[in-house]
């Protein structure tokens, strides 16, 4: 249950933090903020994977925060593309 609370809380933050590197995106309210920064997170952690395995044993990955972010503005820009075409 932690875990799903945590989730919740860093994917706002994500989220807000991919708004605002990316403007354009202040449409967006609260559910639809975590979920970019949820999902970003999720996007982040499989670029991460493709580019380096984290140490076995590691609870996370080093550049998680950072590709957590870049995950949520590459989603920005898809979500930005798709529905203003």
């Amino acid at each position: 249950m932690f875990h799903l609370i945590w989730s919740i809380i860093v994917g706002f933050f994500i989220g807000l933090i991919a708004r605002a590197v990316l403007p354009g995106a202040d449409h967006m309210g609260f559910l639809m903020t975590t979920g970019v920064g949820i999902v970003g997170s999720l996007i982040g952690g499989l670029l991460g994977n493709l580019i380096k395995r984290p140490e076995p044993g590691a609870k996370f990955h080093p550049a998680g925060f950072l590709m957590s972010i870049i995950g949520a503005i590459v989603l920005l820009l898809v979500l930005r593309y798709a529905f203003h075409m």
